[in-house]
């Protein structure tokens, strides 16, 4: 299958990694039982190597498994938890959608080259003089806004004119598709209310309460690259975590 996103939004390597945790639960395994090696889960699931890899990469990091050199990997008690979304999981919107079970249409509002105010720039960590990408779209569900989102890229890592981008896909890929894709992020969540300006300018009067997750998404070398504030309608979404 490959790692291309399949029509719900996961990749490949993500869909099997959510196969895997639901045979954890089917087979009851406990907090120290080994999970299937990759030869089992090849001959029980099907895929290339390293699909099956990748996917046990996530469950790594996702904390649901210990790695043992020469003996295997391992169920950790994370594992055996009922977190159906976990807030820590770093994917993209549309990742995130198709665990929902959404499938968005994308629609872009606005986008614009702009200099950043101080408080931007500091947390892009942007030179006197540097300018950035402010991308303004909603994402709706069977014709329903349910997330509006704000961007901010840093305009190095777009090398192209604007007009030459299309802004509708994930941000993720794009900055992959370019050579710095994203790996991680510092987030906050919190309730609030859409912008009363944001409100009147789309017409969004029946969207409601909101979770706006606000987070700087950095390269795995530390550079920051996008300030983003996505607005996720409370009457549709609901996200897990673990406390330790």
């Amino acid at each position: 299958m490959g790692a291309e996103a399949l029509r719900d939004g996961r990749t490949s390597a993500q869909r099997l990694r959510d196969d895997i945790l639901a045979l954890v639960r089917d087979e009851g395994l406990r907090p120290g039982d080994r999970i299937p090696t990759e030869a089992e889960l090849k001959e029980r699931f099907g895929g290339s190597r390293p699909t099956i890899r990748e996917a046990l990469k996530l469950l790594e990091q996702d904390g649901i498994v210990d790695v043992e050199h020469g003996r295997g990997r391992f169920l950790t008690a994370t594992g055996t938890l009922e977190v159906h979304r976990p807030i820590t999981r770093f994917e993209s919107i549309t990742e995130m959608g198709g665990a929902f079970g959404y499938i968005y249409e994308n629609r872009v509002i606005s986008v614009s080259e702009e200099a950043p105010d101080r408080g931007l720039a500091s947390i892009l960590r942007l030179e006197s003089g540097e300018t950035a990408i402010r991308l303004e779209r909603l994402r709706l569900h069977a014709g329903e806004p349910v997330i509006y989102c704000l961007a901010w890229v840093r305009r190095s890592a777009v090398p192209r004119r604007l007009y030459e981008v299309d802004w509708g896909g994930s941000l993720l890929d794009l900055l992959g598709s370019l050579g710095g894709r994203p790996r991680m992020s510092a987030a906050r969540v919190r309730a609030t209310m859409l912008p009363v300006e944001v409100v009147e300018r789309h017409d969004l009067r029946d969207f409601g309460p909101a979770l706006v997750i606000e987070e700087t998404a950095f390269t795995q070398a530390g550079l920051p690259v996008i300030r983003a504030a996505d607005y996720h309608k409370g009457s549709h979404f609901a996200f897990d975590f673990v406390r330790k």
